[in-house]
């Protein structure tokens, strides 16, 4: 009898162990006991940076008055930002200095003093994967009877990371100019006929009446397919195809294969013929 009361025992100790004995016990061992511990919420979405912003800066006084101007597709290519920035500096430091001397010499020589003025602004022409085209107009006054607009460009490399002037990306001027200078004539007259309300003659003599040379003004690069470069604009400023009171001429042209053909072979792949 002791040696049977000693086998229950047992027995009974192990179901006890094993959870035999409760249809509940191994289901209630599988579950965590509640924790103290606050759950942690999600990790909110990292939030993009935001786009670097254009520079517009502007400074008047009875001294000068200084603009300068880029937009955001060249602030958010760093390189580019940078040497917008110093050519800003550069141009406003030349214009303080220029304008304070002018100021003194009126003032000795006993004459009205009108403020300088500078302003440039740059805009984007085509803004591609590979590529960010932009153009410039400047105008700029220091004194007699009127002020003077002249015009820039580049074009922002993206693959080697450096600025290029649209004139380099060709075999040579001569090269170009071979390409272009017909189709540019032809374009600039009627421009010119609309403005003077008459046909122009170039062998006539009579003064801004001969054709200009179209790689000796500001050239522009610009895209309809926002892929490659299948246009060519040229940008005239006055004094250059017609008097000032004609203002500037800007003449756009397709690329075509006389372009094509002129084209550095390093650049050929940016370029496309325009349907």
């Amino acid at each position: 009898m002791r040696y049977g009361g000693f086998v229950a025992v047992v027995a009974l100790m192990t179901t006890a162990c094993n959870g035999a004995g409760d249809p509940g016990a191994q289901s209630s061992a599988s579950v965590a006991a509640p924790s103290d511990e606050p759950e942690l919420a999600s990790e909110a979405p990292t939030e993009a940076p935001p786009m670097p912003k254009g520079r517009a800066e502007k400074e008047e006084n009875e001294v000068f008055a200084f603009g300068y101007s880029y937009p955001d597709a060249a602030a958010a290519v760093p390189a580019l930002r940078d040497l917008l920035d110093q050519r800003l500096d550069a141009d406003k430091g030349d214009l303080v200095s220029s304008a304070r001397s002018g100021k003194a010499d009126a003032a000795k020589d006993g004459f009205p003093y009108h403020a300088y003025e500078r302003q440039t602004d740059w805009k984007v022409v085509t803004n591609m994967p590979g590529w960010l085209s932009l153009s410039a107009q400047h105008y700029e006054f220091s004194g007699g009877a009127h002020g003077m607009t002249v015009f820039d460009s580049l074009v922002w490399d993206r693959g080697a990371d450096t600025a290029r002037k649209p004139a380099d990306m060709f075999t040579g001027q001569d090269a170009l100019r071979s390409a272009i200078q017909a189709s540019f004539c032809d374009a600039l007259d009627k421009q010119r006929a609309k403005k003077r309300g008459e046909p122009v003659e170039r062998d006539s003599g009579q003064m801004f009446s001969e054709c200009i040379d179209p790689t000796a003004q500001t050239l522009i690069l610009g895209s309809t397919n926002n892929r490659t470069f299948d246009r060519i604009g040229v940008l005239v400023a006055p004094y250059e195809a017609g008097p000032y009171a004609e203002g500037s001429y800007e003449v756009t042209l397709p690329v075509n294969g006389k372009v094509m053909a002129a084209l550095k072979p390093q650049y050929r792949s940016a370029f496309s013929v325009q349907p």
